[in-house]
């Protein structure tokens, strides 16, 4: 018995947190790298939005029957739409107190069927801050219900890990910002509406040290469900609650957070078309669309308030999620939303996900952005691979529509889609051209498509083999001729590639899931090993 407490102990991050005090969530040490998230702010933002009001107003006409009121749903999403319009507010405080704690906080599983209380709680703790004080919207009555009732947890019992797991399962990213984010922000009301019960003050009790702790983690090892569909929706819209109402020192971390999540979106995409490789779930991998993952319905959300005009505003398969974006007070840094639609003179970017994970790799010019689809690190990774896809100024929205290859096979199990590098691509699978691409220059070994944009795409694809080329400013004719030249060895492109004039890089598009499936460049070994690059690092082309 006293090893299996002995055990139980270190293995379980409730208890360890409560004996010991902070606890490391991910166990990751991660080296920041040499490209720095950018925080400065200094763009003019409007303070309405016809996508916002539209949004608000589409919400707020939903009607919430009373089989809504008991279980996880969109009920209080549209109460939160009424309060913000100031509509059918009888009602709205009539349906509040119908409300009830129909489960847990935390991952639902057999031992916990009616967990995932903390997606409802998340809204209500929106709900309670921005109205709790506006006596005319919120009845006091109703916001004592919503305090004494709905918002179930409060106190320092910061959970680490699953309900009804011993402590020997962790809890995941979204699950514990949802509640502790909940908790924390309970008790913070409580505290400065005038009890000061060690039991709610946040500093006194621990939860701002615990919250600021798990914060600096995201931010300094990067997230476990990174781009993930459909948790990051969830991880953001706490993140917001605790950037718009938490301690001063709680929001800025808060922000940065954010802030560091938001620039690598803005790196891994082009005018709003985002395929990055993503951790949770399986089942979401059959997935198409480019436009509308759950990141960038908030970042058409905010970009809505700014002086962007034109961008792709679909939020088709992201609604839910768009009513935070509209409603809270966070933007994006200046260089986040200068990124999104322009590129400069490009860039070459490495993001490190630690052990046993996948990068995501960028490359990107005028124009045009390749992203990597990444690796799938085994079943228990939960990694979903995606194809390597090449986004160029268009309006392309799913990906049959843009020029991607990956290989082998089709089942993103057995990918390594991690071949990328500057202005170039390679994966063991054939290149998938849209049939709307012409080929402008065509022979045995290549084909070379043309863009409104002056860049030609050298593509080399057979069944086992793909490679792609991008060049600005070149005659079809002559590049096809010069890529002959310099790639004279069919045979060798299995390997290796020869920019005409320009890099050689050398590659094993069958590599190992561990290895990046560059191997060197111009004869200089690359460092292979993706479970150990930093988080952000690679170079801006000045």
């Amino acid at each position: 018995m006293g090893i299996v407490s002995l055990l139980l102990l270190f293995n379980n991050k409730q208890l360890a947190s409560t004996i010991f005090g902070e606890v490391k969530y991910r166990h990751t040490q991660i080296s920041p790298g040499n490209i720095e998230v950018p925080h400065t702010r200094t763009l003019i933002w409007n303070n309405r939005s016809a996508f916002a009001e539209n949004i608000c107003n589409s919400w707020a006409d939903k009607t919430v029957s009373d089989n809504m009121l008991d279980g996880k749903g969109n009920a209080p999403r549209i109460l939160l739409a009424k309060l913000i319009v100031n509509r059918d507010i009888p009602e709205v405080n009539k349906k509040i107190g119908k409300l009830t704690v129909w489960g847990n906080c935390g991952s639902s599983w057999v031992l916990n069927k009616k967990g995932d209380y903390d997606f409802t709680l998340a809204i209500l703790t929106t709900i309670f801050w921005k109205f709790g004080d506006q006596p005319q919207l919120i009845y006091p009555e109703t916001r004592d219900y919503l305090l004494n009732v709905l918002l179930s947890e409060s106190g320092n019992k910061f959970s680490y890990s699953a309900p009804w797991t011993l402590g020997l399962v962790q809890e995941t990213e979204n699950h514990m910002l949802m509640t502790e984010g909940s908790r924390y922000l309970k008790n913070r009301w409580i505290m400065l509406h005038g009890n000061n019960d060690p039991f709610y003050d946040n500093l006194k009790n621990g939860m701002e040290h615990k919250i600021l702790s798990f914060l600096n983690e995201m931010k300094t090892s990067g997230l476990y469900e990174f781009n993930s569909i459909p948790y990051i929706g969830y991880t953001i819209t706490a993140l917001l609650n605790l950037e718009a109402f938490a301690s001063d020192q709680v929001k800025t971390e808060a922000r940065n957070v954010l802030d560091y999540m938001n620039w690598c979106y803005a790196l891994g995409s082009y005018q709003l078309k985002h395929y990055p490789p993503m951790r949770r779930r399986y089942e979401k991998a059959g997935i198409k669309e480019l436009t509308t993952d759950y990141q960038s319905i908030f970042m058409k959300s905010w970009l809505s308030f700014s002086q962007v005009t034109g961008f792709d505003q679909d939020i088709s398969s992201g609604e839910v999620h768009a009513l935070m974006g509209v409603c809270m007070p966070y933007r994006p840094a200046d260089k986040v939303v200068d990124l999104l639609f322009n590129k400069g003179e490009g860039y070459f970017i490495k993001l490190g996900h630690g052990p046993e994970s996948s990068p995501e790799i960028f490359a990107a010019r005028q124009k045009y952005l390749i992203s990597a689809g990444g690796v799938n690190r085994g079943k228990s990774s939960l990694i979903v691979a995606r194809p390597i896809c090449l986004f160029l100024n268009d309006s392309a929205k799913v990906l049959s529509s843009v020029i991607h290859l990956a290989g082998p096979g089709t089942d993103f199990m057995n990918w390594n889609n991690t071949g990328v590098y500057r202005n170039f691509a390679c994966a063991a699978g054939p290149v998938i051209v849209p049939e709307s691409f012409i080929p402008v220059q065509k022979n045995e070994t290549w084909s070379v498509y043309s863009t409104k944009d002056s860049l030609l795409i050298a593509v080399h694809s057979v069944a086992d083999l793909g490679i792609i080329a991008v060049f600005k400013n070149r005659n079809a004719a002559s590049l096809i001729a010069e890529l002959i030249k310099a790639n004279p060895n069919i045979e060798k492109l299995k390997t290796d590639f020869q920019f005409p004039g320009g890099h050689k890089i050398i590659y094993d598009v069958s590599a190992p899931k561990e290895k990046w499936v560059i191997v060197s460049v111009d004869g200089k070994l690359m460092d292979r090993n993706f479970d150990k690059w930093p988080l952000i690092e690679g170079d801006f082309h000045e």
